[in-house]
């Protein structure tokens, strides 16, 4: 097969160019009407077998606005960092420019999948497998790493003592809330909504001082931490002890999850955080995700068609929330640039600095959280909790 996208002659001896416009001479008004009927068709048709994860209910945008050129090209400028500042269709499904809201009553369209609490449990135990304890990881066994390419480290006994005996939550957790770091989140006024949930979770150490607490909350009970934050944030510990522990204090009495066993250069500033907060006696423990949960996870996400070299820290918790949580809300999930009405909004809540390119594949899980949202299985918070035109001034 050629490039994507291309198609042979047809038998009339008419060929058909890269996005099946006919490459006809003059032709009659009518002829031209049935050859826009008959691209319309081809390019619906080549985008739903090039890419069945996006044949979109009429609710979302349409198949065919997803495969235009402008959209392609846009999106993999996207995926090389030269991303145009202005969205276009790739950035906004009609649905939300109308400012419609999702609403969960059909059951997920075009996937090809259900999702079950049983089909994740099957794959990824979230209960069993989310962090290293000393049911799931003993001594003496070899453990790969998820993130790098052969690499593994047998558990010895002061690896060991850094575990707790068993997950350290009460199970199932009723109400949670995940809580990515989107621009969306600035000004919904979602902070009450969020903290009101029986567990509140985070992703990478986001700040949560009084001037963000009106829309985010203020409530953590899990938060992530991606230990290149460590690294640039912290100089990996060797000096900024007391500022680590003075900046995580937000978090109250949570659990500082990270993924100590993914990749080598990570282990190193993990185990620092670790240690730092038992020198200090500070209120926040540390848990280490399973790199058997996290490679699970991975291999899940990518026979659903997300392909990336790594799922984003929020897509893992979603997950995890989805296997520990009997109901889950997810709040700040929208890789856009511009919100549900049109309005330009900044990358997260506190800044518009942009991640590094082609590493997540954001787009593609948005998409799979959305159709979650449609079948009920979680619900996608996109709109403001409160009119931020009555919200009490702080």
């Amino acid at each position: 097969m050629g490039r994507s996208g291309s198609v042979s002659p047809t038998p009339s001896g008419r060929g058909r160019s890269r996005w099946g416009e006919l490459e006809t001479g003059a032709a009659s008004a009518g002829e031209e009407s049935q050859a826009a009927g008959e691209k319309e068709k081809e390019r619906e048709g080549g985008c739903r077998r090039r890419h069945p994860e996006r044949d979109l209910p009429p609710s979302l945008e349409p198949c065919a606005a997803l495969c235009s050129v402008p959209a392609v090209r846009r999106e993999r400028a996207w995926r090389r960092g030269r991303a145009p500042q202005q969205p276009g269709l790739r950035s906004l499904p009609p649905a939300a420019a109308a400012g419609q809201e999702a609403r969960p009553e059909h059951p997920a369209p075009g996937v090809g999948w259900k999702f079950t609490g049983k089909l994740l449990e099957e794959c990824c135990d979230p209960g069993q497998l989310f962090a290293m304890t000393k049911m799931n990881s003993p001594m003496g066994k070899n453990l790969w790493f998820d993130g790098e390419f052969l690499y593994s480290v047998t558990i010895d006994n002061a690896t060991y003592s850094l575990f707790p005996q068993a997950t350290p939550f009460q199970l199932p957790l009723k109400k949670c809330s995940v809580v990515g770091n989107g621009g969306i989140l600035k000004k919904s006024g979602c902070g009450k909504q969020i903290d009101e949930a029986d567990f509140v979770m985070r992703c990478n150490l986001p700040p949560l001082s009084s001037e963000y607490s009106k829309d985010v909350g203020s409530k953590t009970q899990l938060v992530t931490a991606n230990p290149s934050i460590i690294q640039k944030r912290f100089q990996n510990l060797l000096w900024s002890r007391k500022a680590f522990v003075d900046s995580v204090k937000v978090y109250n009495h949570s659990y500082i999850y990270m993924p100590a066993f993914s990749m080598k250069t990570g282990t190193g500033p993990s185990l620092r955080v670790y240690y730092t907060l038992e020198d200090f006696g500070a209120k926040q423990a540390v848990l280490f995700a399973n790199p058997n949960f996290l490679r699970d996870i991975s291999k899940f996400w990518k026979s659903k068609g997300i392909h990336a070299k790594r799922l984003s820290t929020g897509l893992f918790l979603v997950s995890a929330a989805l296997g520990l949580c009997e109901e889950v809300t997810i709040y700040g999930f929208w890789p856009f640039s511009v919100d549900l009405h049109g309005k330009f909004i900044s990358h997260h809540y506190y800044d518009n600095v942009l991640p590094d390119s082609g590493f997540h594949a954001m787009p593609e899980e948005f998409l799979q959280l959305w159709f979650l949202h449609k079948s009920g299985v979680l619900r996608m918070q996109l709109e403001p909790c409160e009119d931020p035109l009555i919200q009490p001034s702080a």
